[in-house]
């Protein structure tokens, strides 16, 4: 079954030229059956990059997906044109009155804040709340996953000496996790950041982690309680977008190291392998199948 989204949307050509099923308004209003209804809180700066990359994971699977995107109600962005905003944007307020299946919170490149000094944490918090109620299971992603492990269990993020950024391998601990069905043993996952979160930290607070990496962390934390997840790297990512945030800082001037385990004998003249795009879409398709499992039929009753 195929992800609905606005025929105007820019990831609605993207992803039907990549073979992924898209659908229309008007060809999803005939089927009988109820799709799951997932948000998307973008908080990155490249809004339409980071649509395409969530819509090509939670499009891949066999389900009806009705994609919300959502913005921070006073947050205004710098980086995407306000027409694209305001047609497909809604902002938190107006739909904190709706039920749905799903959320992701992406990340944001906001690390070296501390949570409280960024602008609109106060509604960042409400919406973490708001999940309690509103949504039957929430992804955190990379800041959006610090944020809220941080909000629920007073677990904190520390400043890395130096970026970790490029693909390392990590190590499946939960090879039973419905989460992590099909996965192989170890897997390599893109990371770009400046931060960390401790796993004493994690596991003091009675978390469990399923995937980890000895060279940069805990990557994927299940919290039962409130019915989330948390990841602090990014299989979302493109095959460019690490060379795409290296260029940039060479660009810029910026001191940035060769993203690790990246291009092909870590040549920035070679042309970068994807090494995680099948298990990206086994996380993801996991998440959908595991909310599709266990959500109601009536959507009205999420929270009850």
């Amino acid at each position: 079954m195929p992800i609905k989204l606005p025929s105007a949307l820019p990831a609605f050509d993207v992803l039907s030229r990549e073979g992924v099923m898209v659908m229309g308004e008007d060809t999803a209003s005939r089927q009988d059956i109820r799709p799951l209804r997932i948000a998307l809180l973008n908080l990155m700066p490249k809004k339409i990059d980071t649509e395409n990359q969530f819509a090509r994971l939670i499009g891949a699977t066999p389900l009806q997906i009705e994609l919300t995107l959502l913005r921070m109600s006073e947050h205004k962005t710098k980086n995407t044109a306000a027409a694209h905003m305001a047609e497909f944007y809604q902002p938190f307020q107006d739909v904190k009155d709706q039920k749905f299946d799903g959320l992701i919170i992406t990340g944001a490149p906001i690390e070296h804040l501390e949570f409280t000094d960024v602008t609109y944490w106060d509604e960042l918090r409400e919406v973490m709340e708001w999940t309690q109620t509103n949504v039957h299971s929430t992804f955190g992603v990379c800041w959006g996953g610090m944020a809220m492990i941080n909000y629920f269990h007073g677990v904190k993020k520390h400043m890395l000496e130096a970026k970790a950024f490029g693909c390392f391998r990590h190590v499946n601990t939960a090879p039973n996790s419905p989460y992590l069905r099909g996965f192989s043993d170890d897997c390599v996952i893109p990371v770009s950041r400046w931060t960390e979160m401790k796993q004493d930290e994690i596991d003091a607070a009675g978390l469990q982690t399923l995937l980890t990496s000895d060279e940069v962390g805990p990557a994927l934390v299940e919290d039962k309680d409130h019915c989330a997840l948390y990841i602090f790297n990014h299989f979302e990512y493109d095959s460019g977008t690490l060379k795409g945030e290296y260029d940039r800082d060479i660009a810029n001037g910026t001191p940035i190291n060769v993203p690790v385990n990246y291009y092909p004998e870590n040549d920035p003249a070679e042309q970068p392998m994807n090494r995680w795009r099948s298990h990206a879409h086994l996380l993801y398709g996991n998440w959908i199948n595991e909310i599709y499992q266990s959500t109601h039929y009536n959507i009205d009753e999420i929270g009850t």
